[in-house]
């Protein structure tokens, strides 16, 4: 498994982390709020400024911690199947 194995794990591993955060908070959202997310910006009538900024800071923070929990496991997986992490890229950085 070389260069190209790590980056198809890690980007396959980081999306499916992305989508499965995106649905995780779509669904806390609505039982919260009892609205649906507010997933469109150009929906300036039906959604306010700051819930349209609450969702976004919740769901970018949910994304981007999922991201790195699914790299991380990635590179786990990687070095349990290598014996060694990737070479030049950001998991030795």
């Amino acid at each position: 498994m070389g260069t190209v194995g790590w980056r198809l794990i890690g980007t396959a591993a980081a999306l499916a982390a992305g989508a499965i955060a995106t649905k995780i908070v779509g669904t806390a959202w609505r039982a919260v709020s009892g609205k649906e997310a507010p997933t469109d910006p150009s929906a300036v009538d039906e959604t306010s400024w700051r819930e349209a900024l609450l969702y976004g800071a919740v769901l970018g923070l949910a994304v981007g911690a999922a991201r790195v929990v699914a790299e991380r496991k990635a590179a786990e997986y990687y070095r349990k199947s290598t014996g060694h992490l990737p070479q030049g890229d950001s998991v030795n950085d």
